[in-house]
């Protein structure tokens, strides 16, 4: 509409415009730059129209998944929903019938009732078989047979722009699929270093006192206060600023240290889990990420929406079969995915263990 209002104001009526004879360039020029204002003025109410599409068919309505229920059906019988107690906190992928699981260990760590759910199917008492800490997965497995394996695809390795389908939001009964497309080539994350949530005082001389830490830190939550002094990590003396992020800087989210402290010329020592690190302003831009989202040999990215309770499941192509396992939601545009070679590799040795 708004195309056909610019025509008809810009280009006049029959009877109005010149013969094209006598028609000046500075005529045309005018009518030109009237075309351009008149069409500057319709933008925001054209823009508007496109914001307007209803939910239904955005990239994450019932319009558009729906399209991906032949992939949904797969992820309804070769995924896990990992539960504690009743609450989801990460997917799985099925790798063997008779109940293996790969999921992401640093979702369900520290989780007494870990239960499983394939299907409608609960399973209770699910165990921790063992952990791979350098990509983050755990094997689990339930009390189960005729469970229906991932289908591997040959290669992660897929053109960018590639649809993928992972896991969404799930029922009892039923899962939902959410839909992205593969946005960068495959490359590894370096790791970074684990973050103690303080800050030393500037002058002092050779002595770590701290100044400030962050309300809801790692050191906070071990104790520590403001106006302790740090004198050694994992029991190894420590002065200078440096020399406590020389000790830190191998040490991933999520990791646990010994530090050692001296209050009121005592000394105490404590076990202090290293958090992510100060929290950025995309950070908050990207909800529920992942805690641990660097350290990972290689992944390949894509940009599904959702929040961390993503990971742990498979990442599937248009094709069903399995491209990788989901394993960090980075943030508000990356989601990170371990890609089907390392996958196949990585759950082979940990059967062996």
């Amino acid at each position: 509409m708004a195309t056909v209002s610019v025509r008809k104001h810009c280009g006049g009526t029959p009877q109005s415009r010149p013969a094209a004879g006598r028609r000046s360039h500075s005529s045309v020029f005018q009518q030109a730059v009237r075309c351009f204002l008149l069409a500057a003025l319709l933008l925001p109410a054209t823009s508007h129209a496109f914001q307007s599409l209803e939910s239904a068919y955005r990239r994450t309505g019932p319009a558009v998944t729906s399209v991906f229920d032949a992939q949904r059906q797969i992820l309804q019988q070769s995924s896990a929903v990992m539960l504690s107690g009743r609450k989801e906190i990460a997917y799985g992928v099925v790798i063997s019938p008779d109940g293996y699981i790969l999921t992401k260990a640093s979702e369900i760590a520290g989780t007494a009732n870990l239960s499983v759910r394939v299907d409608a199917q609960s399973y209770p008492n699910a165990k921790v078989v063992t952990v791979d800490d350098a990509w983050d997965v755990a094997l689990v497995k339930v009390d189960a047979s005729g469970l229906t394996p991932v289908d591997y695809a040959p290669s992660g390795d897929i053109p960018q722009g590639s649809w993928v389908i992972a896991n969404g939001a799930t029922s009892l009964k039923a899962r939902r699929a959410l839909v992205g497309i593969v946005s960068a080539k495959i490359r590894p994350i370096p790791a970074g270093g684990g973050n103690l949530g303080v800050a030393f005082k500037e002058d002092a001389d050779e002595v770590l006192e701290i100044a400030d830490l962050a309300e809801d830190g790692a050191a906070a939550k071990a104790g520590i206060k403001k106006g302790d002094i740090i004198v050694a990590i994992n029991g190894k003396a420590v002065v200078k600023f440096d020399e406590v992020s020389e000790a830190l800087k191998d040490h991933k989210p999520g990791t646990v240290v010994q530090v050692t402290y001296q209050r009121k010329e005592v000394d105490e020592t404590v076990d202090v889990t290293l958090d992510p690190g100060p929290v950025t302003r995309n950070d908050m831009m990207s909800g529920a990420y992942s805690d641990r989202r660097s350290g990972f040999p290689r992944v390949m990215q894509h940009d599904i929406i959702g929040d961390k309770s993503i990971v742990g499941g498979p990442l599937l192509g248009l094709d069903g079969k399995c491209v990788g396992m989901n394993i960090a939601r980075a943030n508000r545009a990356e989601s990170f995915a371990i890609p089907v070679e390392d996958l196949k590799a990585l759950a082979a040795r940990l059967m062996k263990k």
